[in-house]
């Protein structure tokens, strides 16, 4: 497979951080609109924002990004925003991973290049979900491919928000291919399960990789769908449940499932592993853990 232009490889990053941009400014909004709930008496959230690097071998520049963290808001208690775009050296653990998913050339040359977004939002009202959304592209000097998804993680859940959240995912998916949402809603329920819990750790979404059909542009415009049908499933949600009233039942719930989410991501996640194998900025790999939780 000859090189990917490097036009391409800047579209995808721009669009990324296009995307992380119109989230931010969409959860600060809705931190300004809703002074009810658990967290209504506090002033509105605002996101700290800081640059983040990998760090390659010798000291190289190996790129980085932006994580973008907002703690102790009305609506969220935690969120984090990241987005990067790192390039270098696959290490021999990442690159027997890759080539046990049938990645070729690894072996050859572990040169790689990868950008994204990554979202993980813990909230103040446990009767609202939380919620992960990740998009990326990966390439190496032999391949290229899309993945991502999102998933909800409610602690008490609502049938009607798993419903919408679900079938704003659909659409996006049936817009490119019938097939999609079926295959990637299946590979979410396998991916996101928990095997020593034996559950799931939510209520599912969609999850895909490795994502080649040998159409970048078709692969890259699906992606950028999956990233823009974020917000409509997600931000209807809160609106519905953040004024509901939260007990301390509530609140023990929310904080045991917290442990449930934080053992999947820290034993299981191959976005956690990898970013943690590569060098990149660990505070900004692990952002996706939750302030509190609770273990019983």
């Amino acid at each position: 497979m000859t090189d990917m232009m490097e036009a391409e490889r800047q579209r995808a990053s721009d669009w990324f951080r296009q995307l992380r941009d119109e989230i931010v400014a969409a959860f600060e909004a809705l931190e300004d609109e809703l002074d009810v709930g658990p967290g209504g008496d506090r002033a509105p959230g605002r996101f700290d924002v800081s640059e983040t690097r990998r760090r390659g071998s010798d000291d190289e520049d190996a790129g980085g990004g932006l994580m973008s963290v907002m703690r102790g808001g009305r609506v969220f208690e935690k969120v984090g925003v990241n987005v990067s775009t790192v390039h270098g050296r696959l290490g021999e653990r990442a690159q027997a991973a890759m080539a046990a998913r049938g990645i070729p050339g690894m072996d050859e040359d572990p040169r790689f290049w990868a950008s994204g977004i990554s979202l993980v939002a813990h909230m103040q009202n446990p009767h609202v979900p939380a919620v992960h959304m990740n998009t990326r592209m990966f390439w190496t000097p032999r391949a290229w491919w899309f993945g991502g998804g999102a998933d909800l993680n409610p602690c008490i859940e609502y049938p009607e928000d798993t419903r919408h959240f679900h079938a704003t995912l659909k659409a996006a998916c049936d817009a490119h291919d019938a097939e999609y949402y079926p295959r990637f809603k299946a590979w979410a329920d396998e991916y996101f399960f928990i095997p020593h819990r034996g559950r799931a750790r939510g209520v599912g979404g969609i999850f895909y990789d490795d994502l080649n059909t040998g159409d970048w542009e078709a692969d890259f415009a699906f992606t950028q769908d999956v990233g823009r049908a974020f917000l409509p499933a997600f931000l209807p949600l809160v609106r519905r449940r953040a004024a509901i009233a939260a007990f301390e039942a509530d609140r023990e719930a929310q904080l045991v499932h917290r442990g449930l989410y934080a053992e999947y991501n820290l034993v299981y996640d191959r976005g956690t592993k990898f970013g943690l194998e590569s060098g990149h900025d660990a505070n900004a790999v692990l952002m996706s853990l939750p302030p509190l939780a609770k273990w019983i």
